[in-house]
């Protein structure tokens, strides 16, 4: 049997990791500013992380959610006092995608609505309703086309958010908290805190996609917390586990739980629960939030300080951060994996996407730098 074809791979197979660095099975040692697309959140193989997992799979990896699973609250009382939503609840599941549609699910059940309101550039995963009210008409088939009525606005249009929500059948309007795939494009603090009274006035559901862009990327838990709103559901992902398939959403205490009107087979299991424990763990021992803040602004600063014509714009916050060029950037994305033995992100044609373990060290940002110097000249 042969593999679906539908990645476009780098002729490298990463056998090993340790911290910010991932080696290749040749022995070639790699500087990962990458992290997997965001997921890899205390970095590579983190002795903490691989002692509680272990630990765990001894004991026992799975049972199903029919039983008591204390570690799910364990995380859930972790998490509250690490993000500061201790008040809302938690559901888990076990990827992206799979959160937002949990998410679109719960406003619908809520508010009897069916229309959603996203935003021009945004992803939000590649199952059914997820892709919906993705921005990119080449990964919507037709099946999904009729899936639900989306609506996408420019983001940062106030105006054009509550012409949409004054119809009143908007069930929930869906944004994230930096956008990833579109280019680390950032919703202005002013219009997020527009967006928070919009959704209040005419009874629609504020989804968070912090799949991303949250977990302490940002500097911050969440990178909406930058504009001091709180919305009614907030998703998680990637970060949450450091590479255990896991997520979750986070759930205002405005909602009203029903037996059956969520459900998963894997999600919350035994084995997510230990890693995702661990990570919050590491996090808070390590101070990764502030770290990720800290290192974030020394290479923000750094980049938009280099003397290169090509760079058109440096955006971001924390440890997701986009690089955009005038032109393609593919030729520079090579050079800095093949010549430079560095990982990194692209998002669309032009922009280099950095989304590293949220641990790396100043050392290994001017690491990055010197060597993305080298690809310049």
């Amino acid at each position: 049997m042969k593999l679906f074809d539908v990645y476009p791979l780098f002729d490298i197979e990463i056998v090993k990791g340790q911290g910010c660095h991932v080696w290749d099975k040749e022995g070639n040692e790699y500087l990962d500013l990458y992290g997997g697309h965001a997921v890899i959140s205390v970095g590579h193989s983190h002795p903490d992380y691989v002692k509680a997992i272990t630990e765990q799979v001894r004991k026992l990896g799975f049972y199903s959610n029919s039983v008591v699973n204390s570690l799910q609250q364990t995380f859930a009382d972790k998490l509250g006092k690490a993000c500061g939503y201790d008040d809302y609840s938690l559901f888990l599941v076990n990827t992206g995608a799979e959160a937002n549609e949990n998410a679109m699910k719960l406003a619908s059940f809520h508010n009897g609505k069916k229309r959603i309101v996203s935003f021009r550039h945004s992803f939000h995963g590649r199952t059914s309703a997820a892709v919906r009210v993705t921005d990119n008409p080449k990964i919507i088939a037709p099946i999904n086309e009729t899936a639900l009525p989306v609506t996408y606005v420019q983001m940062n249009d106030a105006d054009a958010v509550e012409a949409e929500l004054k119809k009143g059948d908007v069930s929930s309007v869906i944004i994230e908290g930096i956008q990833g795939v579109g280019g680390i494009l950032m919703p202005d603090d002013d219009f997020l805190r527009d967006l928070r009274g919009l959704c209040t006035k005419y009874e629609a559901v504020l989804i968070f996609d912090e799949i991303q862009s949250g977990y302490g990327r940002s500097g911050q838990f969440f990178a909406h917390q930058y504009a001091g709103i709180r919305p009614d559901i907030i998703t998680i992902a990637k970060g949450i586990a450091n590479g255990f398939p896991m997520s979750g959403m986070l759930i205002s205490p405005m909602f009203t739980p029903v037996y059956g009107m969520l459900g998963t087979t894997f999600g919350g299991n035994h084995l997510a629960c230990a890693a995702a424990i661990s990570v919050l763990d590491i996090m808070e021992k390590e101070g990764l939030t502030d770290n990720a803040k800290h290192v974030g602004d020394l290479l923000i600063n750094e980049l938009r300080a280099l003397s290169y014509d090509g760079i058109k714009e440096v955006r971001g916050r924390g440890l997701m951060i986009g690089i955009e060029f005038y032109e393609s950037v593919k030729d520079a994305r090579t050079k800095l994996l093949f010549e430079e033995k560095v990982f990194t992100g692209v998002a669309g044609t032009n922009t280099i996407r950095l989304l590293p373990p949220l641990c790396l060290s100043e050392a290994e940002a001017g690491d990055f730098i010197s060597r993305f110097k080298k690809v310049l000249a």
